[in-house]
This record gives structure tokens, C-alpha cells and sequence, in this order.
């Protein structure tokens, strides 16, 4: 695998008052093309500022962040958003789904800022469904799903422009244990199957076993960066509770 993502002494000062505060410190790093990384950290830690900029959503206030070979600092606002578009999908805690729209169209909704030409129509949105097993059910709103499924919906949604990373911030902060599992299987299969690279925040130890890698921050720091020992498999798990007595 090569790097797919390098920043280098990347640092983020917000001003409060009088009042300097470094959300992120001087951080360096590599994630390799179609891996499996999870972040954690405290409240305050630099973490969700550390998705933030990778996602193009804020910019470092020094360093560089380079994504897929392309300088990412040396983009306008317009090209930042045509990055987000075409290379990042995005996965949030609570699920960011249009309330009086259906399944369907929630996943479509990306389709109308591509550049791409393509007819938004509904089959690459169906598609997306049946890659997270919810095309039976889209025609449903959000609240006639249950919270796993809306995270689904909003896992489709972030595939419909075929990104090559998914950035999802506490993922399964709103779910229920075994609904947890599943998501985390979904990721698991993208990031096996499609290659996909993943990256996901989250202040669960337990989830964070699901990557292939952690990193954790505190302070604006990187404090550890070491694979995952004994990696959990989330589609194993499923299945033994399927098939236990």
C-alpha cells in the first residue's frame, strides 16, 4: 500500500479572547491507500479537529496535508469542495438525514452537486442500498427506520459519489451495542471489498479494535500510533450470535 494521506507538522490555533489555543500541535503522519484507522482522544484532544481538516471542511493554520498526491493547501474553497465531492464521503453520530425525505433520496441528495454528468436517476442510489442491504426499504423515511438503518442510509449516501475514503465521526455514538456491530461490519466489508479507505473517530476502546490501526491524540498530540493487536472481526461476530443455541 502507499500513503494516501500525509500531513506534516500540521498545527490549528484557534483565538478565544486574547486567548491562543492550539488544537492541533505540530502533528505528522501517513495513512496508507485502502486501510482501516481509528482515531481516539478525550473531549478536547485534537481529534475531531484532525477529521475536520482531513476531510477539507477546515484548513491547518500551518503544515501540509497532501490527499491522494494533490497539495490540499494549495486549494481554493471551490476546489475543496470539488475534493469533498469527488474522493470523500461522510459519516456522522447522528445520521444527518433529511426528516421528509425518503431512503432514496436522502442518498441521491450528494448526486446533485456532482460535476460528473451522470443522470442522478435512482440506480446508483439503489445500489448504494443493497451494498448496506436496505434497497427493501427505499421508500421509507427516517422515522420509519430504526436508528442502525438510518446510519445505513447515511453510509449509502456516502458511497453514491464512489469516494475513495469515508471519514465517519462517531459512527455508532448513538447505537445500541449488537447495532454497533453491524456498522462496523459494513466498514469492515467496504475497506475489504471496495478497498475504501476508512477512518473512523470514536471514544470507544471497543470500536477502536475494529481498525487496523490506532491512533490516539491528546493535547493536539499524536500519543500512540500502533497497529491493532487483536483486531475484532465484526462479520465473525455477527455470525456466531446468528448461529449460537
Amino acid at each position: 500500500m502507499s500513503d494516501f494521506i500525509r500531513v506534516e507538522n500540521l498545527t490549528k490555533i484557534y483565538t478565544l479572547g486574547d486567548v491562543a489555543v492550539h488544537a492541533l500541535d505540530d502533528v505528522s503522519t501517513t495513512i496508507d491507500r485502502g486501510s482501516f484507522v481509528t482515531i481516539m482522544g478525550p473531549s478536547g484532544s485534537g481529534k475531531s479537529t484532525f477529521m475536520n481538516i482531513l476531510g477539507c471542511l477546515d484548513r491547518p493554520t500551518s503544515g501540509t496535508y497532501t490527499l491522494d498526491g494533490e497539495n490540499v493547501g494549495d486549494l481554493d474553497r471551490d476546489q475543496l469542495a470539488d475534493i469533498r465531492n469527488r474522493k470523500i464521503g461522510f459519516v456522522f453520530q447522528q445520521f444527518n438525514l433529511l426528516a421528509r425525505t425518503s431512503a432514496l433520496e436522502n442518498v441521491e441528495l450528494p448526486l446533485l452537486y456532482s460535476a460528473d454528468g451522470v443522470d442522478p436517476g435512482h440506480q446508483r442510489a439503489l445500489n448504494a442500498l443493497r451494498i448496506v442491504g436496505l434497497a427493501e426499504r427505499a421508500g421509507h423515511h427516517p422515522n420509519q427506520l430504526s436508528g442502525g438503518q438510518q446510519q445505513r442510509v447515511a453510509i449509502a449516501r456516502s458511497l453514491i459519489n464512489n469516494p475513495r475514503i469515508i471519514l465517519a465521526d462517531e459512527p455508532t455514538g448513538a447505537l445500541d451495542s449488537r447495532t454497533s456491530v453491524e456498522i462496523m461490519a459494513i466498514f469492515q466489508r467496504l475497506n475489504r471489498e471496495q478497498e475504501i479507505s476508512i477512518i473512523v473517530v470514536t471514544h470507544e476502546p471497543d470500536i477502536a479494535q475494529y481498525g487496523q490501526r490506532i491512533i490516539a491524540f491528546k493535547d493536539g498530540h499524536i500519543v500512540s500510533d500502533q497497529p491493532v493487536r487483536e483486531r475484532r472481526n465484526a462479520e465473525l461476530e455477527l455470525h456466531e450470535e446468528l448461529v449460537a443455541p
